[in-house]
């Protein structure tokens, strides 16, 4: 592993705080990612099949109905509160509709085991998926429940992406805690420095549950917001499109991808291919600071 300061040219002209996901395309281009990924890789298989879980999401969104925003007045009480709009308690009963369908979308290709998992969601009654996406997103799990939590998460994801989508950046705002999603409250997954005109060279972090980013200043920590204390670290065979951005001050990390590096970069699936470096910086005594909910019950701490 190695560590290297941290230095950057941010732009000129004034870049947008916030980046709402563009669904049309989103879980589709996940997907493209995580099968380049898995050329080559010890985890292909699990690659491959977690883009098999991101096409299913990306035509789980497409059938979704329409989904009501909060109205407009709760949104004004959480912008005067500084409270995300959208709360993941409070979730519309679609995001079952759409686990059924992933579900179902993925049994045949699965191996025999998860199989099983998916053929038990699709006859789980409404209270137990609701219980599940509770533990979920609480982060509380059950380990008899990690094997299906995946899905759970990739149906969450859809319906929570939808939603963020049709939300007003105007509206939103930077809530207290940089590592805390403006739109949905869920903690950031990892963070990625994008080109283009006015965000080129800034780092957005990347909403877990969402996908939904926002700006955080580079060199500063994201979970305690110091900028005394942070430092790269990367390992053999990522090009550096991928580093684990460490704080001495609050031990934390989370990862940075970079599109410099490599343009096709994405945040939750190079985050997955790169659990070596989830080791490394883990042994060093850092703790990551937010979850891959595809890979929940996988972190220490």
């Amino acid at each position: 592993m190695h560590s290297q300061p941290i230095d950057f040219h941010p732009p000129a002209d004034e870049a947008a705080a916030f980046l709402l996901p563009v669904t049309t395309t989103l879980f589709a281009d996940r997907a493209e990612r995580f099968e380049a990924l898995a050329a080559e890789h010890s985890l292909g298989d699990w690659l491959r099949f977690l883009a098999a879980l991101s096409r299913a999401q990306q035509q789980a969104l497409k059938a979704l109905p329409a989904l009501p925003l909060p109205s407009a007045s709760s949104i004004a009480q959480a912008r005067a509160h500084r409270m995300p709009p959208l709360d993941p308690m409070i979730r519309p009963a679609a995001w079952r509709d759409a686990l059924h369908q992933i579900a179902s979308a993925l049994r045949l290709e699965a191996p025999e085991a998860t199989r099983a998992e998916l053929d038990a969601l699709l006859v789980a009654d409404d209270v137990s998926l609701e219980q599940l996406a509770d533990k979920l997103l609480n982060g509380e799990p059950l380990a008899t429940d990690i094997a299906r939590l995946p899905f759970v998460a990739g149906a969450l994801q859809v319906v929570f992406t939808q939603l963020a989508s049709q939300l007003d950046a105007s509206h939103l705002q930077a809530l207290d805690a940089h590592n805390i999603c403006p739109c949905c409250g869920s903690p950031a997954v990892a963070s990625i420095v994008r080109l283009g005109a006015t965000i080129n060279n800034l780092r957005y972090l990347h909403c877990s549950l969402c996908n939904t980013e926002w700006n955080v200043p580079r060199a500063t920590c994201t979970a305690c917001a110091t900028d005394k204390e942070v430092a790269l670290h990367e390992v053999e065979g990522t090009q550096g499109a991928i580093r684990a951005e460490t704080c001495d001050s609050c031990k934390s990390y989370l990862k940075i991808a970079y599109q410099d590096k490599d343009p096709r970069v994405d945040p939750v699936a190079d985050d997955l291919a790169t659990l070596a470096l989830d080791m490394l910086v883990d042994e060093a005594g850092y703790q990551r600071s937010g979850p891959n909910l595809l890979l929940i019950g996988a972190y220490s701490g």
